[in-house]
């Protein structure tokens, strides 16, 4: 079988990961957390690329320029899962399953953090894991592409 293409979407300040407050956001580094994304990634048959941006637009952009090769997205929109309705409508418009995923438990930090945006249009929610969600995320998403698959 062809391999499933996901794209994982990190946003704002999470190329900081590591050494932002790492009591809260633990140690591993983003290019250590993709890595571990895109070996985990083989395993499941699936093809992962990644992409950060601390830039609304850009990971607009990047929703938009990646949807037609790619079968679904991890997302991590950092900030923005707070804020931002065009990333929201980017996602639903390109009609691609995603898994929105958050280093820290989102629900049990301050209010204005507790509601998503992204999370009644996603398949999925991982939160409170650390860098271990992304990779439940995934694990999550190949699974649902391939209850897709067979219809």
């Amino acid at each position: 079988p062809e391999a499933v293409r996901i794209e994982v979407l990190h946003g704002p300040n999470l190329n900081l990961l590591g050494t932002r407050e790492p009591a809260l956001y633990g140690t591993a580094t983003l290019p250590e957390v993709d890595e571990r994304l895109e070996r985990l990634g083989t395993e499941l048959g699936a093809e992962v690329a990644a992409y950060q941006s601390n830039h609304e637009g850009a990971l607009v952009d990047r929703v938009q320029a990646t949807a037609p090769e790619t079968d679904g997205y991890v997302v991590n929109a950092g900030g923005f899962t707070h804020t931002s309705v065009a990333l929201r409508d980017a996602l639903t418009g390109v009609a691609r399953p995603f898994v929105e995923v958050h280093v820290t438990n989102i629900h049990a930090r301050e209010p204005f953090r507790r509601e998503s945006l992204l999370a009644p249009m996603a398949v999925g929610t991982v939160t409170g894991f650390g860098a271990d969600g992304y990779l439940l995320a995934l694990r999550g998403l190949v699974r649902h592409l391939q209850r897709l698959d067979r219809g």
